[in-house]
């Protein structure tokens, strides 16, 4: 009784309307409360020491922020604070004083009327909310449960914090400040406790926090028991072993760790491992020793020893040798024409055997089309010189440890592509064809792999090449390297300037057709389950689905074609179908569809404004045309068949030369000024770049503006500039074998580039004409023939004509209708 009789005075009792401010910032006293709080913010000491009289009664309120921040007051109008009357004072070292404060009552902070040296505000009692009645057992009930539960899992809350609780579900508001007290709630959580006048959502808020709190609490409590039973199982284990060790030492049996170590070990010796990777391959057995085999780690470790000891550190195969003569029959044997490529592979391998067989040369790069036989070549140099050969495709490749490996810290990690090879082959010497170098990603989040390829193909350091994986420094310089591209130009400068490149144009059609019987014809015979008594082929026919149906640079399609052919006629074996199928053109048709290209370029009637350029792309060369289109308009000019700067900036290079030869090509100047030009480079979808097209687009507009006809029984390719100087251009053995492999028996190239025609095979330059021109004035006498004399419907349709007759000055002066 008297109690709630000394509750009530503390409650009703009457407040001034100016309270020194007090701000904490780690805790809160809620009214009925006491607390001892240390302070050392300078504002509450000043306060404490100008108001030394005893009972001082402050305006209590909650800080955000850190302890260095300094306290704006202003913040604090319209919060709820707390009434608290100072009870006692204690100095303590260092410029901090512990007081006792008592909590009064609930109130608001109305204004501030004073900042300096410490704030005093204007407050008034704040009024309550009580609960609504039907709601509130409840909730008292669930947050008493709540903290019941909190209290057996949570070592840090006191047993006896239900017990309070109960005993004050009479009071909802001292209730639910007794609950946020001793939960162990955030300052921030306490403080919206505080400012919650209404009882009910305060007792809400707080159940909220508690079963949050009891969820989170639940967690723990089972991580815990998880923990402890992984422990309990560890420990269990770890005593059996201790015993099973001490048996096995009565018994005189070894370890089976021990035993693994020693075998290990034994195994080191007898691979006789460079200096280095032996003391490093016995320190980790060492350390394999002192670990369980239970351990994560032991199994890294044990991983980690097998790479070692399964990598060839000193095996090497084939002969000591290289027979320069077996070397040239192997490569004649497996593939045929390719002389050049041959030449130059026959005279790298002469060069390994007169220093013999030091690699510090350079590293061979194939480069041509698809399906040119670049990998097969790199398998017959192996079989010939008798080494093991493995090939590695890095097309796509984007990750630097695809190349070097992952460092052992990872989970999973695997040494790099190379050193994986090297375990794969077994010896140390291999032929190693790096396949696809031109389609790795250059750069990246994960590393430049291309740069870490530097190191493995420059003869002058792969002797000491470090992966990752392995930390040790592995002779990679007993290895034949190879590398394939298509595309020379996307091999980044660096890796490119470490290789010698050998290139591969492509294949006539009579190669084709030769080699379609030397190789193809028995493979593809035996793999179809027929025979050349069911199936016959003549040169005819090979050459006509060469030319038709398959006109790219490489054999793919050519093999695809004839495997189409050969399907066919073992379906019909199958069926029970006897006799031999002779395969002429109109069967090839009939199996194969219309042929796929056209007749001969070169039976083509001349026309104005279409010239057939040629492009050299990473499959090959190709026939380009290009046409160009007069439209009355006000001298626009459009470009289209996606193009790149440098082949737009050579289309108006072209309009340009042709506007200053238009007295030579009798073009009037009105032509230029009231004709709008459309060039057009057909094959949309692919894009086109280069210089190469100069004279080729010069020579159509020349064309459709003097109406003057092309000669379409001949290719061009040259770069032309302002002056009208044709200069030398790239792959002319490639575009001219796609010129030869059309048809076309004539090209016109620039005189710069008469030195690379003896890279043209024997046969081609043979067959074909040449004629190199050193300006565009040359090009334009050569192609462009003489305009064609008007049909006699033409000369009506000009009589008739009001303005045909009449000079361009005359006929622009009749008035318009």
């Amino acid at each position: 009784m008297a109690r709630n009789q000394r509750k009530e005075e503390i409650l009703k009792s009457e407040l001034p309307p100016a309270l020194p401010l007090m701000a904490l910032r780690s805790t809160i006293v809620y009214p009925l409360g006491t607390i001892a709080v240390q302070m050392g913010a300078p504002e509450n000491l000043a306060l404490l020491r100008a108001n030394e009289e005893p009972g001082l009664i402050v305006a209590l309120v909650v800080a955000s922020g850190d302890h260095d921040e300094p306290v704006e007051p202003g913040k604090f109008v319209g919060r709820v604070g707390v009434a608290a009357r100072v009870h006692e004072r204690i100095n303590l070292p260092g410029d901090t004083v512990q007081i006792t404060l008592q909590g009064l009552r609930r109130i608001t902070v109305e204004a501030i009327e004073q900042t300096q040296p410490y704030a005093i505000a204007s407050i008034k009692a704040a009024r309550e909310t009580p609960a609504e009645p039907a709601e509130l057992e409840d909730l008292v009930a669930r947050v008493v449960s709540a903290a019941e539960t909190l209290a057996d899992l949570v070592d840090r809350i006191p047993d006896e914090v239900p017990q309070i609780l109960k005993m004050n579900v009479s009071d909802p508001g001292r209730f639910a400040d007794l609950a946020a007290t001793n939960m162990n709630f955030r300052i921030s959580d306490k403080d919206e406790v505080l400012q919650r006048l209404d009882v009910g959502q305060r007792i809400r808020f707080i159940l909220s926090r508690l079963e949050r709190e009891v969820a989170r609490a639940r967690v723990m409590e089972d991580v815990k028991r998880q923990t402890e039973i992984k422990i309990e199982q560890h420990q269990r284990e770890f005593y059996l072993r201790q015993q099973l060790r001490a048996i096995q030492a009565e018994l005189g049996e070894a370890d089976p760790g021990e035993k693994e170590a020693l075998e290990t070990l034994k195994k080191i010796d007898e691979a006789k491992l460079p200096e280095k990777v032996g003391q490093e391959a016995r320190r980790e057995t060492e350390r394999l020793r002192m670990l369980s085999p239970a351990s994560s780690e032991y199994q890294v470790i044990r991983t980690y020893l097998d790479w070692i000891l399964s990598l060839p550190w000193h095996k090497r195969s084939g002969d000591e040798e290289i027979a320069l003569k077996k070397v040239e029959e192997a490569l004649d044997t497996r593939h045929y024409g390719l002389l050049e490529a041959k030449e130059r592979i026959i005279e790298f391998l002469a060069v390994r055997k007169l220093r013999g067989g030091d690699p510090h040369g350079p590293i061979l790069c194939f480069v041509g089309p698809p399906g040119t036989g670049k990998t097969s070549l790199g398998e017959a140099i192996a079989k010939a010189i008798g080494r093991e050969f493995y090939r590695i495709s890095v097309g796509g490749v984007r990750d630097e440890a695809e190349i070097r490996g992952h460092r052992r810290t990872y989970v999973g990690a695997l040494p790099g592509l190379l050193i994986q090879a090297l375990r794969r082959v077994g010896v140390k010497d291999p032929v190693l064809m790096i396949d696809e170098i031109d389609k790795m990603s250059a750069g990246g989040p994960s590393g430049d792999p291309t740069a870490a390829m530097l190191e493995v193909l420059d003869p002058s350091q792969n002797d000491e090449f470090v992966d990752h994986y392995l930390n040790l420094p592995y002779d990679l310089s007993s290895c034949l390297f190879i590398c394939t591209a298509n595309n020379l130009f996307d091999i980044p400068a660096p890796l490119r300037d470490r290789m010698e490149v050998i290139r591969i144009a492509g294949y006539t059609v009579e190669e084709k057709v030769e080699i379609a019987w030397r190789y193809m014809m028995p493979r593809l015979l035996e793999e179809h389950g027929i025979s050349d008594k069911d199936i016959q082929f003549t040169d005819e026919v090979l050459g006509f689905i060469s030319s038709r149906y398959s006109r790219e640079a490489g054999l793919r399609n050519f093999e695809r074609n004839m495997a189409s052919i050969m399907r066919k006629r073992a379906r019909r074996k199958a069926e029970g179908e006897e006799g031999a199928w002779i395969i002429d053109n109109a069967k090839v048709e009939e199996i194969l569809g219309g042929p796929r290209y056209a007749m001969e370029e070169a039976e083509k009637e001349p026309e104005i404004g279409v010239v057939t350029g040629l492009a050299w792309t990473s499959t090959g060369g190709d026939l380009m045309l290009i046409e160009a289109l007069r439209m009355p308009g006000s001298g626009r000019l459009t470009v289209t068949g996606q193009l790149g700067d440098v082949m737009r900036e050579s289309v108006d290079a072209a309009l340009s030369f042709v506007r200053s030869r238009a007295k030579l090509l009798e073009i009037p100047e009105s032509e230029f000024r009231d004709s709008d030009l459309h060039i057009h480079f057909p094959a949309g979808a692919i894009p086109k770049d280069g210089p190469s097209a100069g004279i080729a687009v010069t020579l159509a507009i020349a064309s459709v503006l003097s109406r003057r006809p092309v000669r379409r029984d001949v290719a061009m390719t040259g770069e032309v500039t302002l002056r009208g100087k044709v200069l030398d251009i790239g792959g002319v053995k490639e575009k001219t074998l796609a010129a030869y492999r059309a048809g076309l028996r004539e090209v016109i190239m620039p005189k710069g580039n008469e030195k690379d025609l003896r890279d043209v095979p024997a046969e081609v330059r043979q067959n074909m004409a040449f004629t190199f021109v050193a300006t565009m004035d040359e090009v334009l006498r050569l192609a462009l023939l003489p305009a064609p004399e008007p049909s006699l419907a033409d000369q009506v349709a000009a009589e008739s004509s009001p303005t045909s007759d009449r000079p361009a000055a005359e006929a622009e002066a009749v008035p318009a209708d």
